[in-house]
């Protein structure tokens, strides 16, 4: 999802069930990797806001992919992994819209969002995902439980946008919904890369669409103007540490620790991460920034986190 996971084409490349025998011998590696993809993922939301409080937004995106993009290509190049041309030209449009549309505007709208509501607004990406895969299938299949957790989501997502934002600071309704349009943006990346059917190694797909992004946002920030008035002078410490550690865990850490679990457990476990880190960001935000968390907000995060699991277990019903 748009929060930092990796691009979600690795999960068309390892589909390997659960081993006991795996679990017993490799506890300590099991429980830190879960620990990974639900502690950080969810903590990446208040690292961006403080990272896009002194580095302009898009320049805060693209560094970070960047540093991440050619991290894991040398890795890739190390274990002598070589890229097709279609693997290059599914990894530039991959980075359109896993990373400049969707990760540029979350990063854009964190400057005006707070962290935890940014978290439950992208939380709503599943039903996103349901709606693209349905309309480019052409086919729509439902039941009642998938239909429950869209209508939910829906309901948590309008008590946000209808209560939390607009009842709040100016700028606040036009950063949510740029948030709303990042969790689409994501959702149709989604769809795209389970369409093309493009088979590779995971950690290459994932080195090329980061590198990919990472130059379409650096570009797109410099034509935006983001360079004028920016010096490294005015950059604070927080906002450096905030950046390394969206570099170093946000995506190094945490993707490797995604993509070693997709190789040996279920996605459907795996996927467990997408109800675990709106709650984490939620409480982060609360605990170290000082968001507000008000009833409301603790009940429309009631109802997407739901909606999720509904969604989730809807979809898993549904005709293959």
């Amino acid at each position: 999802m748009a929060t930092d996971q990796a691009p979600l084409i690795i999960g068309e490349a390892s589909s390997a069930v659960h081993s006991p025998s795996l679990a017993r011998s490799h506890r300590l590696t099991v429980f830190l990797c879960f620990l990974s993809i639900y502690l950080i993922w969810g903590s990446t939301y208040l690292a961006i806001r403080y990272a896009v409080e002194t580095i302009p937004p898009l320049y805060t995106a693209g560094l970070r992919h960047l540093s991440a993009g050619l991290i894991l290509l040398a890795w890739c190049l190390a274990k002598r992994l070589r890229p097709s041309w279609a693997q290059i030209r599914a990894s530039i449009i991959i980075g359109v819209f896993f990373f400049l549309l969707s990760h540029g505007l979350l990063h854009w709208a964190e400057q005006r969002v707070p962290s935890g509501l940014a978290s439950l607004l992208i939380a709503s990406e599943p039903i996103g995902v349901f709606l693209f895969s349905a309309a480019a299938a052409r086919e729509w299949h439902w039941n009642g439980t998938l239909l429950a957790g869209i209508l939910l989501g829906l309901g948590g997502v309008g008590l946000l946008m209808g209560r939390s934002v607009l009842a709040s600071a100016p700028g606040m309704f036009v950063g949510s919904a740029a948030v709303l349009i990042s969790a689409l943006a994501w959702s149709v990346g989604v769809v795209y890369s389970r369409r093309s059917h493009l088979s590779g190694n995971p950690l290459l797909l994932s080195a090329l669409s980061l590198l990919a992004g990472s130059g379409q946002l650096l570009l797109v920030g410099t034509l935006a103007g983001e360079y004028r008035g920016f010096s490294l002078a005015s950059v604070t410490l927080r906002s450096w540490l905030s950046l390394g550690y969206l570099i170093v865990f946000g995506s190094v850490v945490a993707f490797t620790a995604y993509n070693w679990l997709m190789e040996h457990y279920s996605p459907t476990l795996v996927a467990t991460h997408t109800y675990i880190n709106p709650i984490v960001a939620v409480l982060l935000g609360w605990l170290l920034a000082g968001e507000a968390v008000t009833l409301n907000v603790l009940l429309s995060a009631a109802m997407v986190v739901s909606a999720v699991m509904l969604v989730d277990r809807g979809m898993a019903r549904l005709p293959q």
